[in-house]
């Protein structure tokens, strides 16, 4: 059935959490997902504040957000990752803190490469009471979060509110709280083989709209083999919602837009009018320009993910006018819809990244369940066994900014499609604004082993 997000727009005169209709409660947890404010907060002097757990003294919690920023492949990748969690931290701390106390960033830097990601995990076992906010594309060594050992000296590891996984060991991980959808059915471990792969699909279900007829190329992160892998079952999805994939297609981040010709070729050659830019916003960018010097025409759907949502595709010009791209997540333009957003763009000093949203939101998770464990417990019971029992129950929608969560395992079927026009993010879909279009067959299943599928990417 299909149902729409509805977030009401903010008054003057609204007191507390945002009502949200059609369907669903605004935090089905029946409180606020910003968490409790520890100025006010009764468990917070009720007895004398300990130091209770690796990371948490008496006055402060400390957590690290782990990115890739500093890889020569894509510089400065995921720092809006790190930059978000910093502000998160600034924000929550001017607003009560987390916990009863005050919060402290560490910042690691995973460089698209796995050893620096299982150091990051090492450093964080060692330092801090989570790990939160991150985006590690390349970890798929993660025995140490779910087993390095807690102040208590027991193997529990640590808790990880990732703001995205994209590697499945990361995404199955016990201790992964993930934000953005997991894809794969993590109830006996990490899967192997053949197997059912959940995947997004709503967004294809609008491309059709706009041409039912829609075939083209998908351009694949090439770079890592964990990227590669993840884009295959997103292409088995687009085939299976009825959109062609003629050609899925290595990208590079070294890539020169001169080597973009060889995908401009393949369209022209297939009769394609559709293309998926699975890779970031520098490649579609690349793309669409050697597009245009080619002489490419009859192109239909030029489509991107959230990682084409940047001020650095609005500042691309006119050469990527027209490019669709979705999210799962109220956008940007309509802050004035939602507190939880406001006070994000507000944070950022008007300058908020789709990544950094995700970052933000995760910061969010993570100071809901801490601040939900005071409640119930006491604000010396911040240990990490007590964080990873209530992520297991753990109910979240940043406060109606995305649709709702009930556990880390669960795929949003929640969605907005926005377009870009003369430098501004446009909503096409759904019409109305501060609303999200949610539907289960906005899911869908497919069956594939997705290592031996990439195999035969060019």
């Amino acid at each position: 059935m299909k149902r729409k997000w509805t977030i009401g727009l903010v008054s003057i005169l609204a007191v507390g959490v945002l009502a949200v209709g059609c369907g669903r409660s605004g935090s089905d947890s029946g409180s606020s997902d910003s968490g409790s404010n520890s100025k006010t907060n009764a468990n917070c002097t009720k007895e004398a504040l300990q130091a209770t757990e690796i990371g948490v003294t008496a006055d402060t919690i400390s957590i690290e957000v782990m990115a890739d920023t500093g890889s020569a492949l894509a510089p400065g990748l995921f720092q809006a990752n790190i930059d978000a969690v910093k502000a998160f931290a600034t924000w929550a701390n001017a607003n009560g803190g987390v916990g009863c106390r005050q919060l402290k960033v560490d910042t690691w830097d995973s460089k698209l490469d796995p050893t620096e990601s299982k150091n990051g995990i090492l450093n964080a076992c060692k330092n801090d009471l989570a790990m939160v906010g991150g985006n590690a594309l390349f970890n798929p060594d993660v025995t140490d979060l779910s087993k390095c050992p807690d102040k208590a000296g027991q193997p529990v590891g640590i808790p990880n509110f990732s703001a995205l996984a994209n590697d499945i060991n990361e995404q199955c991980a016990a201790n992964s709280w993930v934000l953005q959808a997991v894809s794969e059915d993590c109830s006996k471990g990490t899967p192997s083989g053949v197997r059912d792969i959940k995947a997004f699909t709503g967004q294809f279900d609008f491309y059709k709209t706009i041409d039912p007829n829609l075939k083209g190329v998908w351009l694949i992160p090439g770079d890592l083999p964990t990227t590669v892998q993840s884009s295959m079952p997103q292409i088995a999805a687009a085939n299976k919602a009825g959109i062609t994939i003629t050609d899925g297609m290595k990208v590079s981040g070294r890539s020169e837009q001169s080597a973009f010709a060889t995908y401009v070729q393949a369209l022209k050659a297939g009769g394609g009018n559709f293309l998926q830019n699975g890779s970031n916003d520098v490649a579609m960018i690349k793309m669409r320009k050697e597009a245009a010097a080619q002489g490419l025409t009859g192109m239909k759907v030029w489509a991107c993910s959230l990682a084409c949502y940047t001020q650095n595709f609005r500042d691309a010009g006119s050469a990527v006018d027209g490019t669709y791209v979705w999210m799962q997540f109220i956008p940007f333009e309509e802050a004035s819809s939602n507190k939880a957003l406001q006070t994000y763009v507000d944070a950022m000093g008007g300058k908020p990244d789709s990544f950094g949203a995700q970052a933000w939101q995760a910061a969010m998770a993570f100071k809901k369940a801490v601040d939900e464990v005071v409640a119930e417990k006491g604000a010396n019971a911040i240990t990490r066994p007590n964080l990873l029992e209530k992520m297991k129950t753990l109910k979240f929608d940043a406060d109606g900014w995305i649709g709702a969560r009930s556990s880390s395992k669960v795929y949003s079927d929640c969605f907005v499609v926005m377009q870009i026009n003369n430098g501004k993010f446009e909503r096409v879909y759904p019409k109305q604004a501060g609303t999200l279009e949610c539907a289960s067959d906005k899911v869908q299943t497919v069956t594939l082993d997705p290592q031996e599928a990439a195999k035969s990417v060019k």
